[in-house]
């Protein structure tokens, strides 16, 4: 096999958890190729929405003023007015008004835990940060085979072929690279249809606002006139693939709604959707491995999908760039899916729930009242909104701080500069709030991965924090404790 390598990473899939994770890779060093099949943007309705966790994965590069620029496109968007829902759960909404804005998940992140982006603008965001870092996408080529070996992969495009010494599928949920590369996909199978649509409803007042329970399932229409969701508990369509029609949205409608409503045009851009529910076993088989849909699949409720994706882009970056470069100690790759598989199997169990009260069935109506009552209290309100912001995810990094796990803190130095700041190169932090010489020496031969920040911040005590790249704390101390760190240093980033 040859040893010409023509990239470090091909990532297969250009949407947005494809061009996140590419761009983290090429702020790194990495030499990437991005290859997208589709020659435009895709202009399905897709998410519409990021959670503060992603906000926070774009403000520590840099891009959150872009970002909110960007977002000013979204047809979502009702300028000066706050929403009085946190967000939905199976069609139950969510009031704000209970959520505790001290919870210590939450404090300092409130009051909107969504940035309201459409997926395209999101897309098309990323795709001129990807250019701006002169990373290299194919817009129109395909990946249509592979064969991975010891020393890399050799990856077949419908224009020709690449050497590569690692493949990522960010492919979506009918991945070719999960297929061809033996990944296992277990999961529940699908027993709704779901289908949106903007267009034009004669009779619309008959809808009413908002998510309506029936007994032959469930609907929406709005925020915006024309907008309109229906889901049908009638097992998957014959053909998800077929352009959505003014006629088809109209049946479903009137099946669900019972309403005497016509629907006389629907703009391009419609779409179906199931409930099924799947996840691989691992997210690596070697030299290859899948990020985003092309790992997880699931029902889009409560915004989910996207936000999982981007968290999979930002873990997976700077661990695969350690590794091509060389200095990722033994077993970090595989710390990704370590990570990352029991965060999306959390979000199949939290999808599949709310398809449990979305039926009609006497059973599942009393559940549903069950829980809006529950969603309507302090305590659940509040356990709603650290859900779906992404604040409480936490991976297992062993015993110590509290912190330790955890994203980093909102830190405020008295220089006038916030912690996201100093993250914008994509390096592993290292923060001194103490003035420690100590601390400094144990830095020092980590300079080549390691940026060292000194100075005091509203710590809350803390002398010090390390910090991995995607923003996550790897170790922690309370004053004069240095304990821990050098273990935390070697493990992350290796031997110095």
């Amino acid at each position: 096999m040859s040893t010409r390598l023509d990239y470090d990473v091909l990532v297969a899939g250009g949407g947005p958890v494809g061009l996140l994770l590419a761009t983290e890779l090429r702020l790194a060093g990495v030499r990437v190729l991005v290859v997208e099949r589709l020659r435009e943007l895709d202009t399905t309705n897709k998410a519409g929405a990021i959670n503060t966790a992603s906000v926070a994965a774009f403000e520590r590069r840099g891009l959150l003023p872009a970002l909110l620029a960007a977002a000013e496109q979204s047809p979502f968007l009702d300028k000066g007015k706050r929403s009085p829902f946190v967000g939905h759960f199976g069609g139950i909404l969510v009031p704000a008004a209970p959520v505790d804005p001290d919870d210590p998940s939450l404090r300092g992140h409130g009051p909107d835990w969504y940035l309201h982006i459409q997926q395209i603008e999101l897309e098309r965001f990323l795709g001129q940060y990807a250019t701006e870092l002169g990373l290299e996408v194919r817009r129109g080529v395909e990946v249509t085979g592979f064969e991975a070996d010891e020393d890399g992969v050799t990856v077949h495009l419908d224009d020709g072929e690449v050497r590569v010494a690692w493949l990522v599928g960010c492919d979506g949920g009918r991945s070719l690279v999960r297929r061809q590369g033996g990944f296992d996909f277990p999961g529940a199978e699908p027993t709704m249809t779901a289908r949106q649509a903007a267009g034009t409803v004669v009779g619309a007042d008959l809808l009413g606002s908002g998510w309506q329970h029936t007994p032959t399932g469930m609907y929406v229409y709005g925020p915006k006139p024309g907008w309109m969701r229906t889901f049908e508990l009638d097992g998957p369509p014959a053909d998800r693939a077929a352009p959505v029609t003014a006629a088809e949205m109209e049946a479903s409608l009137r099946r669900v709604s019972g309403q005497d409503v016509r629907v006389t045009e629907v703009a391009p851009g419609g779409t179906r959707f199931t409930d099924h529910t799947r996840q691989t076993s691992t997210y690596r088989r070697g030299r290859v491995l899948l990020c985003g849909d092309a790992a997880h699949v699931h029902p889009p409720f409560s915004g989910q999908g996207l936000n999982l994706g981007l968290g999979d882009a930002v873990n997976l970056g700077w661990k695969l760039a350690a590794t091509v470069h060389g200095w990722a100690p033994d077993g970090l790759l595989d710390t990704y899916t370590g990570e990352r598989h029991p965060i999306g199997a959390w979000v199949l169990e939290w999808t599949r729930s709310q398809v449990a009260v979305m039926r009609g069935d006497p059973y599942s109506t009393a559940l549903r009242g069950l829980v809006a009552d529950f969603l309507g209290t302090g305590d659940g309100a509040t356990y709603y909104a650290r859900r779906v912001s992404g604040l409480w995810q936490h991976y297992d990094l062993g015993e110590g701080h509290p912190l330790t796990g955890a994203l980093m803190p909102a830190l405020q130095f008295e220089d006038g500069t916030r912690l996201a700041e100093h993250t914008r190169g994509g390096r592993a932090l290292l923060v001194d709030l103490t003035g420690d010489e100590d601390l400094a020496e144990l830095a020092r031969p980590y300079a080549d991965r390691l940026d060292l920040v000194r100075g005091k911040a509203n710590g809350a005590g803390l002398s010090g924090l390390l910090v991995r790249p995607d923003g996550f704390v790897a170790w922690a101390a309370d004053s004069g404790d240095l304990a821990g760190l050098a273990v935390a240093l070697k493990r992350w980033l290796g031997t110095s």
